[in-house]
């Protein structure tokens, strides 16, 4: 799963790629499945394009496709989608998720003399 953070960054590398999958009537079958595993292998990152004669919603596609690729989904917009799965060794390199506040943090006011 991955956080706010790290599918911000997914997206602005996503911004400048051209579509490698498009959906049409066919919709999601065993080829296109391949098709987007292969891409994911090579590119970690992909965008998809929804067709008009496409069916599907694109909520409904990304969901489908990215459950049949154990890809997570990036981003959502209008009828395209990201979709992102690591390789072994991750060429994209995510941010950190989130730590939590450091409690272990000692304030001035802490510090008293004795």
């Amino acid at each position: 799963m991955l956080t706010g953070k790290q599918k911000r960054h997914l997206r602005a590398l996503g911004h400048k790629l051209k579509p490698l999958i498009q959906i049409g009537k066919k919709e999601i079958e065993g080829a296109l499945i391949a098709e987007a595993n292969a891409a994911l292998d090579h590119h970690e990152l992909i965008k998809v394009k929804l067709l008009e004669s496409c069916m599907l919603d694109k909520h409904e596609a990304s969901e489908a496709l990215s459950g049949a690729c154990q890809a997570d989904v990036a981003q959502i917009l209008g009828k395209t989608f990201l979709l992102y799965r690591a390789a072994t060794p991750p060429v994209i390199i995510l941010p950190k998720a989130d730590t939590p506040l450091k409690s272990a943090a000692k304030s001035p006011m802490d510090s008293t003399p004795a």
